[in-house]
This record gives C-alpha cells, structure tokens and sequence, in this order.
C-alpha cells in the first residue's frame, strides 16, 4: 500500500483523525519528516511529509527513548539524512539532493559495539560480525543512512538505522523506517542531507 491519505483519514484502529492539508504534494525542500506509531500497532507507523501522510514499518521493538544494540527498537529521535545507497542493478539513480552511492558487492556494515568501526560502513569481508548491505529482499534497492549514533559514537547505542524500503505488509524492520518503493521515489526529490527524520510519540 503506496498510496498517500487523503485530507482527513480515520485510522482503522483509532479515532485520531490526520488532516494534512489540501495540496496535491510533499512542499518543495523537506526539512522535516514527522513518524509517529499507528495506534493499537506499535511496530508501524504514520510518516508525516509536509501535506502527505504515509504508512511506514517500525522496528519490532517499537519506538524507545532508550535505544540499544539488538533491541530491534526504533530511537525516539530527531536524526537527520546523511546520505544514501541504491542497488544499481535493481533500481536507475533517482533525482535527489542527497549523495547516493551504488551498493558493491563488498560493503558491509559493523554491527558489534567493541569494534572500532562500529556503526559504520566496511567491506567484505569482515572479521567482526556486519550486516551484508547488498541484500536478496531488496530492502536496501534504496537506503538512506540516518545519523544515529553517528558522531559522536556510543558503545552499543545501536547501529545500521536507516530510511529504507519496507517488506510486503510493513511487517517490522530491526529498528529502522521502512516506506514502500513508491513512496520513496515519490520522497528522495525533496530529501537533501538538512532533512531531519524526527521519531515521535
């Protein structure tokens, strides 16, 4: 389910009524994306993008003031765009204002607390144990890299939180946001590395 909500949505768990506003679109230059939890279903969420709201996946976890390593939560956060990645071979580079890098073969990215590139991109092989950033599922055909626990770094404050594509039924990502590929190209037109990802309850 791609589509955006119209005007005024009734969710189907709730009563919270989301009236976005009367535009055909997001507004140009996005400063900020708002997520919030669907409510009755803590493990998706609503993705506020100036006049549009989205559904998006969250991670098992829930949202968490208190992210850590392995939580599979989502931080209750404001984390600003960085950069991104895309699978070449999947998908054509999209027109965007953020710097996005083709996915190799080789890149990785450090999942465990005590190495020294911690949260951070490596290349494969590995001696710590990495996440595999060249995926079957296609979570990753486009993956924006957000600045949790970026700079400074903390030990097992969590890793790899990205903006990326979601699976068949928003089922929960391991702490990411997760939209659907339409909604993403629909997105990364208005994204720059300003664009901040704010978590919210």
């Amino acid at each position: 389910m791609s589509r955006s909500y119209s005007k005024e949505y009734k969710c189907k768990s709730g009563n919270a009524k989301y009236r976005p506003g009367g535009h055909a679109g997001p507004k140009p230059g996005l400063a900020r994306l708002i997520v919030r939890a669907r409510p009755g279903k803590p493990t998706q969420g609503l993705l506020v993008a100036g006049n549009m709201v989205f559904p998006c996946a969250l991670g098992r976890g829930g949202i968490s003031a208190g992210k850590r390593e392995g939580d599979g939560a989502t931080p209750l956060a404001a984390m600003r765009i960085l950069s991104g990645y895309f699978r070449a071979d999947h998908v054509a580079a999209r027109r965007t204002r953020l710097r996005m890098t083709p996915i190799s073969d080789d890149l990785g990215w450090c999942e465990v607390p005590g190495d020294r590139n911690y949260n951070r991109p490596v290349k494969i092989p590995y001696g710590a144990s990495h996440e595999t950033m060249r995926r079957a599922d296609r979570l990753y055909d486009c993956c924006l890299v957000l600045d949790w626990n970026i700079s400074p770094r903390r030990r097992g404050r969590g890793s790899a939180i990205f903006f990326h594509l979601a699976r068949p039924g928003f089922t929960p990502t391991q702490g990411c946001v997760a939209v659907t590929a339409k909604v993403m190209a629909r997105l990364l037109p208005y994204l720059s590395d300003r664009t901040v990802l704010q978590v919210v309850r």
